[in-house]
């Protein structure tokens, strides 16, 4: 198969999976940085389950098929087809998922409009080419991690770095009904968080920078911080602990997620260094989210 845009699957009719086996597949893709774009786990027409990745590039299915021995243990056999440029199957991908209810907020998409229940906060993010719908349990972890945090606090300067699909920074706002930045390294995570903050009708409240983590004089301006939230994943998240030190006030909220929950040690070590404290850690299957605050 030549290189470009493609699929990996495993039809049920080469390995039947479970429903819990196809989102454990699901979730070791995505801690996995580079193997894939994104992932997904569904029902066939036969009511079998399938898993789904796509990929940027030609596949190394060997390396799916490893990953699949380490998590549950058996082989898994993969297949992969090259696909159409012009469509993007990560959108695709997320299309028709449920809407989430997480602390005071409920995400939905267009096709749930009518679905929206009182008393929660609406946020309307559609599937597009930056993470976060909301499906994801780091993006709930850090969902229900805001809430319980302004249950306790108003932050008056809030940053989201590593925005995505700017549904934390959207969810920030509505609340707190102040400024908010929002920042990701990746052009695509840019525009795309751009158009569901106009989405959302808090263009006037969230502003998104293209930034590496806090390296943008328009953040540094901003700051310092009340409230930092970075969902990425640990190695980074560890490595920004001098930076995230340095933009924070005393007694500033941090909230980190893209933590697997054995790594949940390492970052909290990393902070623990720079004088922040843990307050709480919200563990959902395998991913954890932590809460700290600069003593």
């Amino acid at each position: 198969m030549p290189e470009g845009n493609a699929t990996v699957n495993n039809p049920s009719a080469n390995t039947p999976l479970t429903r819990e086996q196809a989102f454990a597949l699901v979730d070791a893709v995505s801690a996995n940085e580079g193997l894939a774009l994104s992932a997904s786990a569904f029902e066939d027409e036969n009511g079998e389950w399938v898993f789904e990745a796509t990929c940027s590039e030609q596949p190394d299915l060997d390396k799916f098929s490893q990953l699949a021995v380490a998590t549950l243990g058996g082989n898994v056999k993969f297949s992969a087809e090259k696909i159409d440029p012009d469509i993007d199957w990560v959108a695709r991908s997320l299309e028709g998922l449920p809407p989430v209810a997480a602390g005071c907020f409920f995400i939905h998409a267009g096709h749930n409009k009518n679905e929206l229940p009182p008393g929660l906060t609406p946020i309307h993010i559609e599937a597009g080419e930056a993470f976060g719908t909301g499906h994801h349990e780091t993006t709930t972890g850090c969902l229900l991690a805001i809430y319980q945090t302004l249950r306790k606090k108003t932050p008056r300067r809030s940053i989201d770095v590593g925005t995505g699909s700017g549904v934390l920074a959207i969810a920030l706002a509505k609340q707190l009904k102040r400024k908010i930045i929002a920042s990701d390294i990746d052009p695509k995570a840019v525009r795309t968080a751009r158009a569901n903050v106009r989405l959302n009708k808090v263009k006037k409240l969230v502003k998104v920078v293209e930034a590496a983590g806090l390296d943008s004089a328009k953040i540094r301006a901003r700051g310092p911080y009340d409230l930092i939230i970075a969902n990425i994943l640990a190695g980074p998240l560890a490595g920004l602990a001098p930076a995230i030190s340095a933009n924070v006030n005393k007694g500033a909220s941090v909230i980190l997620s893209g933590i697997l929950n054995e790594q949940a040690p390492q970052v909290i070590k990393a902070y623990g260094a720079r004088n922040f404290t843990l307050v709480q850690r919200i563990i959902l299957k395998q991913w954890t989210t932590l809460i700290l605050e600069k003593d």
